[in-house]
């Protein structure tokens, strides 16, 4: 069995992949879901909060998992996603393959629009400031597709002033969302055991981007159709019958 561990995005935490992991039923199979430091707990002292330090600390997160078990398929959505790729860049020896969902390191993305208010110094703290109203956030997020029970313990989260600090250096260390001068140079040091599954109907990262990533890479694409950004809670059983036909076809 190859053990699996999972990334989550911003602005969420592990309760995100409750619906995937129900539908995916893995069983005896070693899971890791951690938390991105910062994002359900104060953050760590020292903790530069960068999507360097993120992304080294979810090669210690694979590197743990990999003395265990060997290689490992890790999967990333949002955030995650593009740090699950970082992690496939530089440490293509801890994995057997990789699976992204709704992000992907792209030389032409941009980043959205909340993205570059989160870049932008004082814009992002006034928003941060008069976004902490649990009841509403939730009832965004539900709007926009996450499941309510989780939008619910998402947005209680949000109070967490270490989680609101997290995002915006995590955001303007990546210059809202731009990877062409750094990250996305390193697109081909990326494993061919590679897949995307994407939300048809995603406001934040448009299927389009996903697309031409496949295109460009020959990287296999999965849409799901009827489902938005947050497609691994909203579609679980797709997303999981789309990941278990990737794994099924790779060697163990």
């Amino acid at each position: 069995m190859t053990a699996k561990l999972f990334l989550h995005g911003v602005p969420d935490s592990p309760a995100i992949w409750r619906p995937l992991l129900a539908a995916l039923d893995l069983g005896d199979t070693p899971v890791a879901v951690p938390a991105l430091p910062g994002f359900t707990a104060p953050l760590p002292a020292g903790f530069a909060a960068t999507k360097e330090a993120y992304a080294d600390w979810a090669v210690g997160q694979a590197e743990a998992l990999f003395a265990q078990h060997g290689p490992i398929d890790i999967v990333g959505h949002d955030w995650g996603a593009l740090i699950a790729q970082r992690v496939a860049m530089l440490r293509p020896d801890l994995l057997r393959s990789w699976a992204i969902s709704n992000a992907v390191i792209d030389p032409d993305y941009r980043g959205h629009r909340l993205a570059r208010i989160w870049n932008t110094p004082i814009l992002g703290e006034l928003y941060m400031m008069v976004s902490n109203q649990p009841a509403k956030l939730a009832e965004g997020l539900t709007a926009a597709g996450m499941p309510a029970d989780i939008a619910a313990e998402e947005a209680a989260q949000w109070a967490n002033k270490d989680k609101r600090r997290a995002i915006l250096k995590l955001y303007r260390s990546a210059k809202g969302l731009s990877f062409a001068h750094d990250w996305a140079l390193d697109i081909p040091k990326l494993p061919k055991a590679g897949a995307l599954v994407w939300g048809a109907g995603d406001p934040y990262v448009e299927l389009s981007v996903a697309q031409r990533y496949a295109a460009n890479t020959g990287t296999p694409l999965t849409v799901i159709d009827g489902a938005g950004h947050w497609a691994i809670a909203e579609r679980p059983a797709e997303v999981a019958a789309a990941l278990k036909a990737f794994w099924g076809g790779l060697t163990a």
